[in-house]
């Protein structure tokens, strides 16, 4: 089979890289040669890994397909090994169609663009090499690979706080991975036989429990703070805040979902005894998320602070999907990832579109937009849908898997379940709030009676009854002819909402991607679970410790390692 041949993941994963090293030695003075030759790189490894996927992947296969694996540095166990399933395989989709368009939404930088279209596409490359790794140790390195482009590209073309977001980030990020490579030697070295980081061959060993929740602790804590759980979440706010439109979309659309990808891959799926005594704590941390997020995203006047504490508030319904035990649960975790990759890329893009207008991202300095920016005012007004979970939206069908999976586990109590449902259920009611109030102080006349910065000017006399207002602001109709979204803008925003749109009328179209996967995930959790509730003199029992009907607890005998 050509799959077998030709290095797809390989060629996926390095052709970015190998595109960005050409950067310096191509000609070009204006930026312009710069720009086309990124996004043709993009959409030519978009294109590539569609074509892949579309021709080699079996959906219907739980194992890891397109393996490819060559000898790094076998003294230390280290290998290329690279791969996909069905946990990885839509992520990997995810992050080429967010990247690309992230390129094709950075058409106006003009400063160092020789610099900034080169992080782009390394960046490109470190992102899917994340997804794809099936050695522990190579997803490290590219984790570690991906910081420096996110660090410079925020620390260069941010705001005005530039360098302290970036370095924030930077510090808040590293110290955390460390926890993947201490976790990744460990788990190599346990035994003292052959060193191996091949994550099939780690999922096989057995683990004493006591260092299996040590590994989990250590390795919640790294993907906690790239899924900015509640408290490692505050280099979040500072980054988007800083970062510009097109980094923010890969920020928020890819990064997150690394943190959710790596819970789902290791915490959950190899260290699944350990799973059961932190799963509790999951739903917990999960259900304070959508809280904390909702309350401190209503409390924010800038734009984009507020789009980002929603994006905690979206990624604790990923926490209580994982938490949940049930296999409807863990679907719906990985549906609201990539969810939640599309409506934040595109709500980040239309405020990048607006701050390009406005030069603010100060709501209280808004308003009135509407009449100004028709199409802008539309694209936004629909994106604010989808993140507030409006039936007929990706956002809806995610969150209703969650919340049904979450309802209906038989491992918790009632009592749990209650209190869980209800407090998430007050996140969703606080998600309208804080969108819709958004909209109205952007889009809606605020009552304020502009202070028009034309006056004293040769201006004043002759149009100044014809400036362009909005919120407290004025601008010569001159300067307003191309205001609204211009068609490259539209195009951007349509590739985001048809996606959101299409998931939502019809989830199976991404479910059917892992459902096998996930699935198969959760049925060994589920033994684990069992197995843990009927040999209780080798699992302490902890205060959260969720209850199991007795029916449920049956013979495990030869079903673990």
């Amino acid at each position: 089979m050509m799959a077998t041949q030709f290095p797809w993941l390989t060629t996926i994963v390095l052709l970015p890289l190998l595109a960005a090293l050409l950067i310096p030695v191509i000609p070009d003075k204006s930026g312009k040669t710069m720009r086309w030759y990124a996004l043709g790189v993009g959409i030519f490894d978009f294109a590539l890994m569609c074509y892949a996927f579309w021709n080699h992947y079996n959906a219907s296969d739980s194992g890891f397909q397109l393996v490819e694996k060559y000898a790094w540095l076998p003294q230390i166990g280290l290998s290329w090994a690279v791969s996909v399933d069905g946990l990885s395989m839509p992520l990997v989709l995810l992050a080429g169609l967010v990247t690309t368009l992230s390129i094709f939404a950075a058409w106006q930088v003009d400063y160092k663009p020789r610099l900034f279209y080169f992080l782009m596409l390394a960046l490109y490359s470190a992102q899917i090499g994340v997804f794809v790794a099936q050695d522990l140790m190579l997803l490290f390195i590219m984790w570690e690979l991906e910081l420096v482009p996110v660090y410079l590209l925020i620390s260069i073309w941010g705001g005005q706080k530039r360098r302290y977001a970036a370095t924030k980030f930077l510090l808040y990020t590293a110290a955390a991975s460390i926890f993947i490579l201490v976790a990744a030697l460990g788990m190599a070295l346990y035994g003292g036989g052959n060193i191996t980081f091949d994550m099939v061959e780690l999922g096989l060993r057995e683990y004493p429990i006591t260092l299996e929740l040590l590994l989990y602790a250590g390795l919640l804590i790294a993907f906690g703070v790239k899924l900015a759980v509640f408290p490692l979440h505050t280099w979040l706010p500072d980054a988007h805040g800083e970062a510009s439109a097109p980094v923010s979309m890969i920020l928020a659309g890819v990064l997150l979902k690394m943190g959710g990808y790596g819970l789902i891959r290791i915490n959950l799926e190899m260290l699944s005894d350990a799973h059961v005594y932190f799963a509790p704590i999951l739903a917990i941390l999960g259900v304070v998320n959508i809280v904390y997020g909702g309350f401190n995203s209503f409390a924010q006047s800038n734009m984009k602070r507020r789009l980002a504490y929603s994006s905690v508030a979206h990624m604790g319904f990923v926490l209580l999907g994982i938490a949940s035990f049930t296999d409807l649960g863990v679907s719906g975790a990985l549906l609201q990832m990539i969810s939640h990759g599309l409506i934040a890329a595109v709500l980040f893009f239309l405020a990048g579109v607006a701050y390009d207008r406005l030069h603010t991202l100060a709501l209280d300095e808004m308003g009135g937009l509407g009449q100004v920016m028709p199409k802008v005012f539309a694209l936004f007004t629909v994106s604010a849908m989808a993140s507030l979970a409006l039936p007929g939206m990706s956002g809806f069908a995610s969150e209703l898997m969650v919340f049904v999976g979450i309802t209906s586990s038989d491992v918790y109590s009632s009592a749990f379940r209650t209190v869980t449902v209800f407090l998430a259920a007050v996140g969703l009611i606080l998600t309208p709030i804080y969108l819709l109030s958004m909209l109205r102080q952007m889009f809606y006349s605020t009552g304020k009676a502009p202070t028009c910065l034309l006056k004293d000017t040769p201006y004043e006399n002759d149009i100044l009854d014809e400036a362009v207002c909005y919120g407290t602001n004025c601008v010569l109709p001159a300067d307003a002819v191309y205001s609204d979204a211009r068609p490259r803008e539209v195009a951007i925003a349509a590739c985001f909402l048809a996606l959101i749109i299409g998931i939502g009328l019809y989830p199976k179209m991404a479910t059917r991607m892992y459902d096998v996967k996930t699935v198969a995930v959760n049925s060994e959790v589920r033994q684990s679970y069992t197995f843990a509730k009927s040999n209780p003199q080798l699992f302490a029992k902890g205060a959260f410790f969720p209850k199991m009907p007795e029916s449920e607890v049956l013979s495990v005998s030869g079903i673990f390692k």
